[in-house]
């Protein structure tokens, strides 16, 4: 769960009980450069153990979550820069008053498999309308608070 602040009517505990891991965004965690960093593979059954499920690193702009065998999530508030091959199969939530842009710049630096908009409407709305005709096959999701997203 990342910043995981309160919610009005929703207690605390409860909020981060089922997590893997919990983390403040902005102190994600080791930083890896996003260019250089590599996904893991799963690890055997024997040593299954020894390997923590879900790491969480700190790169430019975000966060970098992940679980082998799953794609890579990042999460952003600010541009990344450069990605290795592996961001073609990540799924990117971008977030903020200037998540429109931000989804553009991700979308043409790295052309993820998924983008999710987490956002207000106005902005949600920019996206959508910048981004229709140049996504690809990149999926655009726009997010919406209580919405969960199974990719």
């Amino acid at each position: 769960m990342a910043d995981p602040a309160g919610i009005s009517g929703v207690d605390a505990g409860e909020l981060v009980s089922g997590a893997d891991a919990t983390f403040f965004i902005d102190e994600a965690g080791e930083a890896v450069d996003p260019a250089l960093w590599q996904p893991r593979r799963a690890a055997a059954m024997i040593d299954s153990e020894a390997v923590p499920e879900v790491l969480v690193h700190g790169i430019t702009g975000g966060a970098l979550v992940a679980a082998a065998g799953e794609p890579p999530l990042v999460l952003l508030k600010a541009p990344m820069g450069r990605a290795g091959r592996w961001a073609r199969d990540a799924v990117v939530v971008v977030f903020g008053d200037a998540a429109d842009a931000l989804a553009a710049q991700v979308l043409e630096d790295v052309a993820p498999y998924l983008i999710a908009i987490a956002a207000g409407d106005a902005v949600i709305e920019r996206a959508i309308v910048g981004l229709r005709d140049k996504v690809g096959e990149t999926l655009l999701v726009a997010l919406e608070p209580g919405m969960a997203l199974e990719v």
